[in-house]
């Protein structure tokens, strides 16, 4: 008797077993004759995906390999077989097959490890873990704590879930999601393509692509509407009515989930979709789905389970942020249940899971306890999912809905944000600004982890930990450099502690008006006549009237005695002219004044201002020029606030 009947006669005894599935999970040994290269990464990424690597150092490695095509074509011509979708990373397919014969001739094939059920023949309902609570009417539920103020959008019914987290200090400054890529993995978005909510994002062709896992088609718009209430609370642009927190932001919507059952094959097909979002590119991840019990008993997870490395989604999330997605998941609203903890994949390392809270910041009594069952802290975070404002599906207007569902796009749609202020910094270095930022961090617990994220808190850590400063001393003289990101609403003070000063005095205020990225200050603290041996200066900035905070601080130590030079007249030189990049203002004053330099360009427009208090003596002012436009700027000069000077230069 051959192999392959031998094999078949073993598989005939189990098949009472079997006979009650159809859909299968074939795991391979290996990649092993692959036409694919490690050194040819382009036949399998975006230009996107690897320009992410790049930016992140991520190296590419045999997980972002394609599966052997051979393999998967031997499995598909086995017999009576579908492949359905593929996991690079976890090196499986799912397949549909009735064919007992071909299963048998898969289950010999040298390259495969397994072959084993993942889905029931039957279609089911009972299961349904896409974490949804029904939807009500916004004239029966809690007020939203509505507040009006000089804000760029008119929130309207939002209002309350974008300003727990101070989403709306991002959207101030700029940051609305533009040129950032967010994925959605869910169960459906139903009636999104025709939706007034939506309108904004179809009509700036924000919607990047869809597809559906478990049909095999590009439309997800006739599925269920979970995914398009979850892509509200992100994308909604209804102003006025219903604004979300990254409403500028570019989409994909993909399907993996079948609210009929709840099978692993729906976790195999989240696999696929997080591949396929990494491959295009995208930024950040959004999942509300979670994974505990199954239609069928024999599959259903233990506590135990959750540890962030044994099921399929979680190890597809985890490799994911290996890939440097922002991965965001909902915890799960199992609070109240028996099962009372987190489901998979929140249990998931280096994402951020999220927990459900309401306008007010309380707990919701629905969402999962953590932590993971190896310890760590989960879920993360916490966003508003209690009474969360998302679009009723036939209308698009604002209904309310509560589940961890909504509290994981509505964070995300945040983190969107900060991450597009910061675009050099890592998924990794932007959860750790969030965590940080969180209302109990310094103590922790199992119902929202680090807490309530405040945006605007997260964004100044940012700017503390990527902006560098120099100091050095030199001929009486302490050069002070400062690279930062700034924008117009962004001034830096500089101050100064001598010894025997109990505090810190203003020596120096600049705005620069350029738009928002890097930019380099400097300034000249001429110590001539003093002999002080430490001097302590600090680094201040001014957010508009939302906030302040000190940057860094220097102490600098020198042992010399400088000598009061008095000049014997007053003398004011700006040069050169033209300029490339640092325009110098040297001025030579034999009695103190105060200083405010203000540049103008040809149309008139302020672009940047400094003042200092100037002493006795020989001052250097260098302004950095250099990311300015070409063209006529007019320097002029302000001493004791009357006007000492107006020089044209010009800038090359």
């Amino acid at each position: 008797m051959n192999r392959i009947c031998q094999l078949f006669l073993c598989f005939l005894i189990s098949s009472q077993s079997y006979s009650q599935y159809n859909r299968y999970l074939i795991r391979f040994n290996d990649k092993a004759t692959n036409p694919y290269s490690l050194n040819n990464p382009a036949q399998f990424l975006s230009q996107r995906a690897l320009d992410r690597r790049a930016r992140y150092n991520i190296n590419i490695d045999s997980t972002d390999l394609p599966i052997t095509p051979r393999y998967v074509d031997s499995v598909r011509l086995a017999g009576d077989v579908m492949i359905l979708n593929v996991s690079k990373w976890l090196n499986q397919v799912s397949i549909f097959t009735t064919d007992a014969v071909a299963l048998a001739k898969i289950q010999m094939m040298p390259f495969v490890e397994s072959a084993v059920p993942i889905a029931s023949r039957n279609v089911t309902s009972g299961f349904n873990k896409i974490l949804k609570d029904s939807l009500t009417d916004p004239t029966t539920t809690l007020n939203t704590g509505r507040i009006t103020g000089n804000n760029f959008f008119d929130y309207g019914l939002s209002d309350g879930q974008v300003r727990l987290h101070h989403g709306q200090f991002l959207h101030n400054h700029g940051f609305r999601g533009e040129g950032m890529q967010l994925a959605l993995i869910d169960a459906g978005f139903y009636n999104y393509n025709i939706l007034p909510t939506f309108d904004s994002a179809i009509t700036n062709n924000q919607i990047l692509g869809t597809w559906d896992f478990v049909d095999r088609e590009e439309s997800v718009s006739e599925d269920d509407s979970h995914g398009m209430h979850c892509l509200s609370t992100i994308a909604a642009d209804l102003p006025g009515v219903f604004i979300g927190t990254a409403p500028k932001t570019s989409f994909y919507l993909f399907r993996t989930e079948d609210v009929y059952s709840e099978y692993p094959i729906e976790e195999h097909n989240l696999s696929a979709g997080a591949e396929k979002a990494d491959s295009l590119g995208v930024d950040v991840c959004s999942i509300s789905l979670g994974y505990t019990l199954f239609s069928d008993p024999s599959f259903d997870y233990t506590y135990n389970n959750m540890n962030g490395h044994t099921t399929m989604s979680a190890k597809a999330v985890t490799l994911a942020a290996k890939k440097g997605l922002l991965m965001h998941i909902a915890a799960g609203n199992e609070g109240n249940s028996s099962w009372h903890y987190i489901s998979t994949p929140a249990d998931a390392d280096s994402c951020l899971s999220i927990a459900a809270v309401d306008t007010l910041g309380a707990v919701a009594s629905f969402s999962s306890y953590g932590p993971s069952s190896d310890g760590r802290t989960n879920p993360n975070l916490a966003a508003v999912g209690r009474s969360a404002v998302v679009a009723n599906s036939n209308t698009g207007l604002p209904s309310y809905g509560s589940g961890t569902s909504y509290a994981c796009p509505n964070m995300a749609g945040i983190s969107t944000c900060l991450w597009q202020a910061f675009p050099e910094a890592s998924n990794m270095q932007i959860i750790d600004a969030l965590e940080k930022s969180g209302s109990v961090y310094n103590n922790p617990n199992n119902r929202i982890g680090y807490g309530i994220p405040n945006a605007m808190n997260a964004f100044v850590r940012l700017q503390k930990y990527f902006s560098v400063n120099h100091s050095a001393f030199n001929d009486c003289k302490v050069n002070l450099d400062l690279s930062i990101k700034t924008d117009s609403t962004m001034t830096i003070e500089i101050e100064r502690k001598l010894p025997g000063e109990n505090n810190y005095s203003l020596i120096n205020s600049i705005h620069n008006y350029e738009p928002y990225g890097q930019h380099f200050f400097t300034y000249v603290d001429d110590l001539t006549g003093t002999n002080y041996s430490t001097i302590s200066y600090r680094y201040k900035m001014i957010i508009d009237s939302d906030t302040s905070f000190f940057i860094d601080s220097v102490i600098l130590n020198y042992n010399v005695n400088c000598t009061v030079i008095v000049p014997t007249t007053n003398n004011l030189l700006i040069t050169p002219n033209p300029i490339i990049d640092f325009l110098n203002i040297k001025m030579d004053r034999i009695t103190n004044v105060k200083v405010n330099i203000v540049i103008h360009n040809a149309a008139g427009q302020k672009v940047y201002t400094t003042s200092f208090p100037q002493t006795i003596g020989s001052s250097n002012t260098l302004i950095d020029l250099s990311k300015f436009s070409s063209g006529t700027y007019f320097v002029t000069v302000f001493l004791d606030d009357k006007k000492e000077r107006t020089q044209k230069i010009i800038k090359q």
